[in-house]
């Protein structure tokens, strides 16, 4: 667990991304896995790094509006054959 945090503590520092994307990312990976821990972390960290609630509900909708990688989905049923 202790590589996991330095991993992530790594890859959410301010960089080229600034912070609030990031987090608005992995918002957005949060809502289509369906992670509750993830989106209440990564609505509060979004938050805290100033994004709106605008901002913060897009991002709700533009996960909702991707496929699921679930076989039922069928999209992907669709797409990836039998």
């Amino acid at each position: 667990m202790k590589a996991f945090w330095a991993f992530d503590q790594a890859a959410m520092t301010e960089g080229a991304i600034p912070v609030k994307y990031k987090e608005l990312i992995a918002l957005g990976v949060g809502f289509t896995t369906q992670c509750p821990y993830c989106i209440e972390i990564h609505s509060n960290r979004a938050r805290q790094a100033g994004a709106s609630d605008q901002e913060t509900a897009e991002t709700v909708v533009v996960a909702a509006a991707l496929p699921s990688r679930r076989r039922n989905h069928p999209w992907v049923a669709r797409h990836e054959g039998p």
